[in-house]
């Protein structure tokens, strides 16, 4: 009777077979403990190691997307602007597609470069008042855009060598006129990433950045916020170099603007977030004599002529005139008014 009043219980003992003691439990033998941590870490590293691989494959994705040409149609010239469609070879090693309107015996010729993702189509506004007012223009779609075909945007680097390409098609066949330069962002920025000065004789930039890294971390933060644009810049900007075969921390217009002696007109809004108005004036304070920096005050980044109309027309118009000489057509309405 003894024995079998101290015995467990039946169903006690069936526990123990299929669960084990309590204080296994609760306690555990060390070696089992050390044995839960070790998986633990090991789970923890591998996820690790799975955001990070993640992490890059989605911004090297990115930074494909962002390079990726945008080769679209454009065709023919608005009939006004009097213009017609021309190609000519490039450094870059693209077949440069154009829209030339020749000016008269030996007046003066503005040249039109777009911003990034653009095509010389979105310059047709701008171009037409310059062209009413007796200029030639030329108006290029830079490497990578619009017609003229190029496997990668390269923020400058090889658009560069579209700029003097367009230039030294104008002087080819004008060589006693005189060049003016019209660059907004990007377009701006090419005519001073060149490995020398473009030779033109006024040069007007809209809304350029002082370096790549700046418009980089501008942009982000505009989307995903200030905290992360630092870090996130930098791993976009280190796929160039092996992507696209140049350093980016040296593609910098304020590194170059110095060497400019043409007459410089720096247009910024004073409200755009992609290229904010101090670094516009940091932009403006690094280049020499002559220069004049006009604020479109309510102005983002976007098109000036569109924003400010008829100003930017007259101020545009007056600087050509300045530093280009007076056309034909100017020449007649100064004769008219006296």
């Amino acid at each position: 009777m003894r024995g079998r009043r101290d015995a467990p219980p039946l169903e006690h003992r069936r526990n123990r077979l299929r669960f084990g003691s309590l204080s296994e439990y609760t306690t555990g033998s060390p070696a089992a403990g050390g044995e839960r941590e070790g998986r633990f870490v090991k789970r923890l590293v591998y996820t690790a190691i799975f955001g990070v691989v993640v992490g890059a494959s989605a911004l090297w994705l990115v930074g494909a997307a962002l390079s990726a040409p945008v080769n679209v149609p454009v065709g023919a010239p608005p009939p006004d602007l009097r213009a017609t469609v021309v190609h000519f070879p490039s450094d870059s090693q693209a077949t440069i597609a154009a829209w030339y309107g020749a000016p008269p015996p030996g007046g003066p010729t503005v040249v039109l470069s777009h911003g990034v993702r653009g095509s010389r189509k979105q310059l047709s506004e701008r171009a037409q008042f310059i062209r009413d007012a007796g200029y030639g223009v030329l108006l290029y779609d830079a490497q990578g855009h619009g017609e003229s075909i190029g496997s990668n945007i390269t923020f400058g680097f090889l658009e560069a060598h579209d700029a003097e390409a367009a230039v030294k098609f104008v002087r080819d066949r004008n060589p006693n006129s005189r060049v003016g330069f019209i660059g907004p962002s990007l377009g701006g920025a090419s005519a001073l990433l060149g490995e020398r000065p473009l030779p033109v004789e006024a040069l007007v930039l809209e809304a350029v950045y002082p370096t790549l890294k700046e418009a980089v971390v501008n942009r982000i933060s505009i989307r995903l916020g200030s905290f992360l644009a630092p870090i996130l810049s930098d791993l976009l900007l280190w796929q160039l170099e092996p992507r696209l075969g140049f350093d980016p921390f040296k593609l910098n217009p304020i590194d170059r603007i110095g060497r400019v002696t043409a007459p410089i007109l720096l247009i910024a809004g004073s409200e755009d977030r992609h290229t904010p108005l101090e670094e516009s004036r940091a932009l403006f304070q690094a280049a020499a004599h002559p220069k004049d920096l006009w604020v479109v005050n309510g102005a983002a980044h976007q098109s000036f002529h569109r924003f400010a109309g008829p100003e930017y027309e007259r101020r545009l118009l007056e600087f050509f005139h300045k530093h280009l000489g007076a056309t034909a057509d100017q020449h007649g309405h100064e004769a008219d008014a006296e």
